[in-house]
């Protein structure tokens, strides 16, 4: 790919990700311009351009200088936030915040998210999983609707303890607000469904409390008795169930295609389940759920030798930076033994995913019961893509599975 054609493609633009990652794009990024400022475009949110970091070592480098790199306003605009839109919730959600309010906010948070509170689901999960499966009964289906988006919705609904019967209809708003063409991550529309759900849903919670992890959460407090407040509980909610029922989706759908594509590792993680802690690591990698962060520059300073001013939006690709040549050997393999495998697909630092245990139980759960149910896949038909420049996964995988006798 040469320069002139590599211009031509619009970060900002959803239409330029309807069929995945423009892996080609990137690995042009990360030789030619690691450090890359990209114009606005009639499809850029605020009219504003924004740099785009692409290497490994750029990646991390911002992740682990919060300083430097604000998640909040970065002190010099009234928005801010994590994705290219200066968002309003910027300085309430979680993801949004820079210290002493995010440890604040993490500490109260991780009272819910404790390893004992995410391990307890595993048995639940994995009932849930074989019932997905047998339901499809050994005829083609998709294998996104009918397992990859189920499974983790299911586990983000129990966490946040949402009833079946509501379930449903809210996974459907979420799925009807990424496809939206909008400039956010999800319509404005569908927020406001989500968010009016969830506020009801935490008064539940506050007048009657229960051992879920929300409840829990809902009620922790610090020893100087502050607790979270309404609007920092929905900005929670808003934030935990959207990346909670999409992100791993994303994994697990985009790693069975990569077993489909490469039927011998499938085989291979049959032959040796020692393999599985490697294998979720690989899928991890090779599908990163959420495809790129935003920053702000909180000060004027020198990134990999260029000038990147206070105020301007930096954002970084962590799936570039997972199939980046200088760290990953053979990046464009899929090996489920690799080793070592230091993948950035939750981030890195002080806002490293506050769901990557779930996420990680969720893809074992998944690989465990595909290798013991299924003796390979075959896909049927055309798969599509989700039309999101931030949660780059498949939206449909039409498949057959071979049962294992």
């Amino acid at each position: 790919m040469n320069a002139r054609a590599a211009l031509r493609i619009d970060l900002s633009d959803d239409e330029s990700f309807r069929s995945g990652f423009p892996q080609e794009y990137f690995r042009w990024l990360r030789d030619e311009a690691p450090v890359f400022w990209h114009e606005p475009t009639e499809k850029t949110p605020d009219g504003e351009g924004f740099w785009v970091l692409s290497r490994y070592e750029d990646v991390k480098a911002v992740q682990l200088d919060a300083a430097t790199f604000s998640s909040d306003r970065g002190g010099l605009r009234e928005g801010g936030g994590t994705a290219l839109k200066d968002e309003r919730t910027a300085g309430i959600m979680l993801n949004q915040t820079d210290d002493p309010h995010h440890h604040r906010l993490r500490t109260l948070v991780n009272r819910g998210f404790t390893p004992r509170a995410i391990a307890a689901l595993e048995a639940e999960l994995r009932r849930r999983a074989v019932a997905l499966l047998e339901s499809a009964g050994g005829e083609p289906f998709d294998f996104v609707r009918g397992f990859a988006r189920e499974l983790p919705a299911q586990a983000i609904c129990i966490v946040l303890g949402i009833p079946e019967a509501d379930r449903g209809p809210l996974l459907d708003v979420l799925d009807a607000g990424i496809e939206d063409e909008s400039e956010s991550i999800f319509s404005i529309d569908a927020m406001r469904k989500i968010r009016d759900y969830g506020s009801t849903l935490v008064a539940e919670k506050r007048a009657q409390p229960d051992d879920g992890i929300l409840s829990t959460i809902v009620h922790a407090r610090l020893d100087d008795g502050s607790a979270l407040t309404d609007r920092e509980l929905m900005a929670f909610f808003l934030l935990l169930f959207p990346a909670g029922a999409e992100t791993t989706r994303s994994s697990i759908a985009s790693g069975v295609k990569a077993f489909i594509d490469n039927p011998e590792q499938f085989d291979r993680l049959a032959a040796d389940p020692s393999l599985l802690p490697t294998a979720v690591e690989e899928l991890l990698r090779w599908a990163t759920p959420s495809v790129y962060k935003r920053r702000t520059a909180s000060r004027d300073n020198t990134l990999a030798g260029v000038q990147i001013k206070a105020g301007d939006k930096v954002t970084f690709w962590e799936m570039s930076a997972n199939r980046d040549e200088r760290v990953f050997a053979d990046p464009f393999t899929f090996d489920i033994g690799r080793s070592p495998n230091p993948h950035l697909a939750f981030g890195w630092g002080v806002h490293f995913c506050l769901g990557a245990s779930l996420a990680r139980l969720e893809i074992k759960v998944a690989l465990e019961l595909l290798v013991q149910r299924c003796a390979s896949f075959e896909q049927t038909g055309p798969l599509t893509w989700m039309p999101n420049n931030r949660l780059v996964g498949l939206k449909t995988l039409p498949i057959r599975i071979a049962p294992r006798e």
